[in-house]
C-alpha cells in the first residue's frame, strides 16, 4: 500500500537519503587518508626524477577509459612521456592479466587503474620481470591480494578513506592531486574532475555524499569545458548544457561502445582529442561503434527472449557465436522484462560458455553462482553483475545448481518497486513539485528520482510517437484534471475510457519557450 503524500513529506523523505547533508568539495578528504597513497606518490615522483619508464594499464568499461585518460592528460600536463594500455575484451581479457605482460617489458613502473586488485598472478610476472607495480582500484579484495609496491584501493581494512563506495576515476583524481602537492606544481583539478563526474555516474556508484559534490562540480565544469571531446559532445547532442541523465544515458553509452565492439583505446584517444576536428572524427566512430552495438544487442535480445523458459527462478540462456561484448546488455533487457536474475552465454564453437549474468530485485547473483563454482571455468563480479566461463558439458548441472541456490536463499519476489515514494493526486503535481524535485539533483544510483503513483487515472488518449511508434503519448484524467504523458520504448496498447493506476516520475517540459509538466511514465497498471 502506498501512502498519500505531501510536498512536506516528499521533501523529508529525499532529505534523509542525505545523512550528512550536502557536501561540496571543501568536505574532500585528503589524498593521504588513502593506504599507500603517499608511498605509491613518492614513488612514481622518483621514477620522475630518473626518467623511468612508466606504463598505465587500464579497463574497457567507461571508469577505466575515464581512468586512464586521466593519468594520460596529467603526464601530458607535466610533460612526461609514458605509454599507456587498454586491454582488449576479446583478445586480452579484463585488466592487468598474463596476457599483457610481453606488452609492458621494458616499463621500470606499472600503474593500474579501476583494475587490479585480483591480478595475483600477473603481479607475480611483473615481479618476475622486474617490473615495479602500483594497483590502484576500487574493487572488492579476494581472499589473496597480489603483491605489488603499494596498492590504492578503499576496500583494504586499513585504509582510512572514509567512503567505501568511490570508482576507479575518483581515485585516479585522488592520486593526481597528491602529485601535484608533492611536486609542488599549480595545475588545475577541476579540468580532471569533468572526467571524474563521467565515470561516477556511468559506473553507478551511489549519487551521496562526496560522489554528489564531484559529480555537481563536475557537470558545472564539464558545462563550461574547454575541452574538444566535451565540445563535439555538446555539438553532436544539440544541447546548451548536460545533466546526470544526458551523461548517463548518452555520453556513457558511446563511450562503452568502442570497449564492447572492438577496442577501449578509441575512447581514450576521443576524450584525449586537442582539437575539435579530430574529437568530431573520433565522435563519429564511437558513434557508428554504438549504432553497431545497439543493432547486435537487438538481435540477441530477440533470440534470447525465445529460448527463456519462464518456469526458471534464474532464466539461463545460450546461443552459437552471440557477441559477447553485449551479452551483459541483453541479460539486463531480459531480467527487466520477466523480472528475474538472468545469465546470458556465447558458445565461442570450442566448447567454451562465456557470458555475463544481471540480478533482479532481492536476489544476490554473485552468492548463487558462487557455490556453483565447481561446475565454472572462471567466475567473478558482485551482487549485481557477474562474468562468467563454463564448459558446454557442465550447462545443464550448472543451471540446476543454480535453481537450487535460488531456492535456498528465499528471496521474496516484491512487487512493489523501492522508487516509488508515495501516492499522488494530479491536483498537486505542480512547478513547487518540480523545484523541489530540483533541489535534490543529481539523480541516480542510491538516490533514484522520485516515482509516484496515481490511481484510477482513465486514458483519454493513447497514440504511437516516433519514427517507428516505439513510444507512446498519453492523455490523463483524474477528478476532471488532464495531464500529458510519455512512455518510451513500449508497444502496448490501451483502451480509451480504461481506469488505470500510473507510475511516473515528473518532468518540466521546454518547448518553443513554453513551459509544460508532463508525466514520464514507467508503467501503467491495467485493473
Amino acid at each position: 500500500m502506498h501512502k498519500k503524500l505531501t510536498l512536506t513529506a516528499l521533501e523529508l523523505l529525499l532529505q534523509n537519503r542525505f545523512k550528512e547533508g550536502f557536501l561540496s568539495l571543501k568536505d574532500l578528504p585528503q589524498p593521504s587518508t588513502f593506504k599507500d597513497m603517499d608511498k605509491a606518490t613518492k614513488r612514481i615522483v622518483k621514477a620522475i626524477k630518473n626518467k623511468e619508464k612508466i606504463t598505465i594499464i587500464g579497463d574497457y568499461d567507461v571508469d577505466g577509459v575515464t581512468s586512464t585518460t586521466l593519468m594520460k592528460l596529467f603526464f601530458e600536463e607535466i610533460d612526461y612521456p609514458i605509454e599507456w594500455i587498454i586491454p582488449n575484451r576479446f583478445k586480452d581479457g579484463y585488466g592487468l592479466s598474463a596476457n599483457i605482460i610481453p606488452r609492458i617489458l621494458g616499463t621500470d613502473l606499472a600503474i593500474t587503474v579501476d583494475n587490479g586488485i585480483s591480478a595475483v598472478y600477473a603481479a607475480k610476472l611483473c615481479k618476475d620481470e622486474g617490473i615495479e607495480l602500483i594497483i590502484t582500484d576500487h574493487h572488492l579484495l579476494a581472499p589473496e591480494v597480489p603483491e605489488a609496491y603499494a596498492i590504492i584501493d578503499q576496500k583494504q581494512e586499513e585504509c582510512t578513506f572514509p567512503y567505501e563506495e568511490v570508482c576507479g576515476a575518483q581515485i585516479a583524481w585522488y592520486l593526481i592531486a597528491s602529485l601535484k602537492n608533492d611536486l609542488e606544481i599549480k595545475i588545475n583539478m577541476m579540468s580532471y574532475m569533468e572526467l571524474v563526474a563521467i565515470a561516477i555516474i556511468a559506473d553507478m556508484m551511489p549519487l551521496q555524499h562526496i560522489n554528489r559534490a564531484m559529480v555537481e562540480a563536475g557537470i558545472q565544469a564539464l558545462n563550461k569545458s574547454k575541452r574538444p571531446a566535451i565540445k563535439a559532445f555538446l555539438e553532436h547532442s544539440q544541447k546548451e548544457a548536460l545533466n546526470a541523465e544526458d551523461i548517463g544515458f548518452f555520453l556513457a553509452p558511446l563511450l562503452n561502445a568502442a570497449g564492447r565492439m572492438e577496442d577501449a583505446s578509441f575512447s581514450v584517444d576521443f576524450l584525449a582529442s586537442t582539437n575539435i576536428y579530430d574529437a568530431r572524427v573520433r565522435l563519429e566512430r564511437l558513434k557508428d561503434f554504438n549504432t553497431l552495438r545497439k543493432a547486435t544487442e537487438q538481435d540477441i535480445t530477440q533470440k534470447a527472449m525465445l529460448q527463456v523458459n519462464t518456469n526458471d527462478e534464474v532464466i539461463v540462456v545460450a546461443g552459437e557465436h552471440w557477441h559477447e561484448g553485449v551479452v551483459g546488455i541483453v541479460a539486463a533487457r531480459v531480467a527487466r522484462h520477466h523480472e528475474k536474475p538472468c545469465i546470458v552465454l556465447s558458445d565461442n564453437g570450442e566448447g567454451i560458455l562465456k557470458g555475463s549474468g544481471r540480478s533482479f530485485g532481492e536476489c544476490d547473483l554473485f552468492g548463487i553462482t558462487d557455490s556453483c563454482r565447481s561446475h565454472l571455468e572462471k567466475f567473478g563480479g558482485h551482487q549485481a553483475a557477474i562474468g562468467l566461463s563454463l564448459k558446454n558439458k557442465s550447462l545443464k548441472a550448472f543451471k540446476m545448481k543454480l535453481q537450487e541456490n535460488f531456492a535456498k536463499g528465499d528471496y521474496i519476489k516484491d512487487d512493489v518497486d523501492p522508487d516509488i515514494v508515495g501516492e499522488w493526486h494530479f491536483q498537486n503535481i505542480s512547478f513547487d513539485l518540480t523545484k523541489t524535485i530540483k533541489k535534490f539533483e543529481p539523480y541516480g544510483q542510491g538516490n533514484p528520482t522520485p516515482k509516484f503513483i496515481s490511481k484510477n487515472i482513465e486514458i483519454l488518449q493513447a497514440d504511437a510517437m516516433g519514427k517507428e511508434g516505439e513510444h507512446l503519448r498519453f492523455s490523463f484524467a483524474q477528478d476532471g484534471l488532464v495531464m500529458a504523458g510519455v512512455q518510451f520504448k513500449t508497444r502496448e496498447v490501451y483502451e480509451v475510457g480504461s481506469k488505470v493506476d500510473v507510475v511516473y516520475t515528473v518532468n518540466e517540459n521546454h518547448f518553443r519557450g513554453k513551459v509544460t509538466l508532463q508525466l514520464m511514465v514507467d508503467k501503467v497498471i491495467v485493473k
